[in-house]
């Protein structure tokens, strides 16, 4: 029964935001690359408050992302940037997050605060004169975030997340993360693992270079 109203709530949802969606589905088929349209409306859908809110997001969400389940959970004030991100069952977000271009697989948790940049290859630097180039999509990388992942309330994550992994609050990701290990600090480093394999010690930097990198 509870999953039934649910699902009707959700079809409802998605009726009301279906005009906005469509505005954003005109923009896709004026300009693959404009993204402005889109950016308004999360801006608009990110404050809306309340339970009310939560089922208007991933409705909206659901309508314009690559991407959306119904039975994920998107906190207030919560912004997605780009239309290309994925977001699977049960994936949950806290409030006030800054996602990119991302794939959040199943279950993982995404605390509040935390920041998921489109990859670590955004910005680049003319080494000529010493200049920023300017930002072009042709840079953004789509990260993943893995089955079983936790992300701390605050973390920066440039990387991609392996599988049941736990990042601390604060800490700043910017190599790939391994499966099943404990990761903290700036840059992200290895903490431990929840493994039992995990109780024999490693160098500091064999486990930087073994535990972090691809």
């Amino acid at each position: 029964m509870y999953s039934t109203i649910k699902l009707i709530i959700n079809r409802i949802c998605q009726l009301i935001v279906l005009p906005l969606a469509i505005t954003c589905w005109l923009e896709t088929k004026l300009s693959q690359r404009s993204e402005a349209v889109f950016a308004f409306w999360t801006h608009i859908v990110s404050i809306l408050p309340g339970l009310p809110g939560v089922f208007l997001r991933r409705a909206f969400y659901s309508l314009t992302l690559e991407k959306c389940s119904l039975n994920s959970h998107i906190g207030f004030g919560t912004i997605f940037a780009h239309r290309g991100t994925i977001v699977e069952d049960n994936v949950y977000t806290g409030i006030y997050c800054s996602i990119g271009s991302a794939y959040l697989k199943k279950n993982c948790l995404i605390g509040s605060h935390a920041s998921l940049l489109s990859g670590n290859t955004q910005h680049q630097r003319n080494e000529e004169n010493g200049e920023w180039m300017p930002f072009s999509k042709d840079n953004i990388n789509r990260i993943e975030i893995a089955e079983n992942v936790w992300v701390g309330a605050g973390a920066i994550i440039l990387a991609n997340i392996g599988r049941g992994s736990l990042v601390a609050a604060g800490a700043v990701v910017n190599t790939n993360v391994k499966a099943n290990i404990i990761v903290a600090g700036n840059p992200a480093r290895f903490v431990k693992s929840f493994t039992q394999t995990s109780t024999v010690e490693t160098p500091s930097a064999t486990v930087e270079n073994s535990v972090l990198n691809p």
